[in-house]
């Protein structure tokens, strides 16, 4: 098989790389090692930047966004039973907007399949080969037979565990991480959320967070020690502790109901360095990981697949490769914005086991710091709303 652009991972970033390059008439096929409904069951965040909601609009993958999102003009943090409200419209002129990262996932395969293109799930023993000369190539098999895919640049987009970093020779990368010692317990519910709004909670228990998919479908988090067992939060336990978490007016407004997913995400940061080795562009969460606090992973999978697709799409209109060469930087500029942004409020908002009394008060300090500062709150809402393309 031959095509312009081999993409490993049908995960948000490939399958929105792929809508940018279908309509700038470039010729991509994605490879999946696992089938659709896999795909389709990862259960992940969906805070949308303006930014990230604009891309999807511009490939026609917008009708049930607009249909469904749900716009937010703000959100609040809790601390100590208080809760201040981060007014994103007032203070940035712009709103977020909420639609679940399963859905985009949806209606974009559901478009890439409308378009005819081709998507090879079940994709197994991927290999890529060659990218560092300029004649890269991809070999998977499926069906027990071996195919090769010839191509001009390999995209992976194919996650952290991926075989697209995994390719690139160890002396080549360079990784930034750092692991945090809780997760999420995350559980879904179909039942209303307790506020119209996000709220991030902290607590002298650790963190919470009230969210939602939809009016009637709601995502809760508390946080958990990085070696907990779901199994061993039943659904009451889990109730239960979310209230305790919550200043008594979220508390209240808590409507519980049997879980329809219940699952504990690790937290860490983590960045490589570069994001191209020749022919090869790593995007999404092969290139890098931010914690959920500040819901910023989809949404840099956005910019990375717009730099990327600004880039080849200069090359073969224009027969430029400056676009491909400025990659990694422009995209590692808005990665690291992010990764600051997300570390800081992971910091606020988290309680750790490691904390003194003096780390404890610099927290409440903080918090009390940002109540009463414009300029403060304006800082938190330009970065979640989103740093500009």
């Amino acid at each position: 098989m031959r095509t312009q652009v081999a993409i490993i991972g049908s995960g948000p970033a490939g399958l929105l790389l792929g809508a940018l390059l279908h309509k700038a008439g470039i010729d991509a096929v994605i490879l999946e090692r696992k089938d659709r409904d896999y795909v389709l069951s990862r259960i992940r965040a969906g805070v949308l930047e303006q930014g990230a909601v604009d891309l999807i609009t511009s490939v026609g993958v917008d009708t049930r966004l607009k249909a469904e999102g749900l716009p937010h003009a703000g959100f609040s943090m809790g601390f100590a039973n208080r809760r201040l409200r981060i007014d994103l419209a007032g203070l940035t002129g712009q709103h977020v907007t909420v639609y679940g990262q399963t859905e985009i996932t949806r209606d974009l395969m559901d478009a890439r399949l409308a378009h005819g293109l081709t998507t090879v799930y079940n994709a197994e023993d991927v290999a890529l080969h060659d990218f560092d000369s300029a004649k890269p190539r991809v070999t998977y098999v499926e069906g027990g037979v071996t195919h090769e895919i010839v191509c001009d640049f390999i995209a992976g987009c194919d996650g952290f565990h991926g075989i697209s970093r995994a390719s690139v020779p160890s002396g080549a990368i360079s990784l930034f991480e750092k692991v945090y010692p809780f997760g999420w317990l995350g559980l879904l519910a179909d039942v209303p959320p307790c506020d119209h709004e996000l709220i991030y909670a902290n607590h002298p228990r650790g963190f919470a967070l009230c969210s939602m998919r939809s009016p009637t479908r709601s995502r809760y988090y508390v946080q958990v020690g990085a070696d907990e067992d779901v199994a061993a939060w039943s659904d009451t336990r889990f109730w239960d502790e979310l209230r305790r978490r919550l200043d008594p007016e979220a508390a209240a407004a808590v409507t519980t109901g049997p879980s329809i997913e219940k699952s504990i995400a690790p937290l860490r940061s983590f960045v490589a360095e570069p994001l191209r080795f020749g022919r090869l562009f790593l995007a999404g969460d092969a290139a890098h990981i931010v914690p959920p606090t500040g819901a910023k992973g989809l949404n840099l999978a956005a910019s990375d697949v717009h730099y990327l697709a600004e880039g080849l799409r200069e090359y073969y209109r224009d027969n430029s490769e400056a676009g491909i060469n400025a990659y990694s930087a422009r995209a590692l500029d808005r990665i690291w914005k992010a990764e600051r942004f997300s570390w800081t409020l992971t910091m606020l908002l988290h309680r750790f086991d490691s904390m003194n009394p003096f780390e404890q008060r610099m927290q409440e300090a903080d918090f009390r710091y940002l109540e009463n500062s414009r300029a403060a709150q304006t800082t938190i809402a330009e970065n979640y709303i989103g740093l500009p393309f």
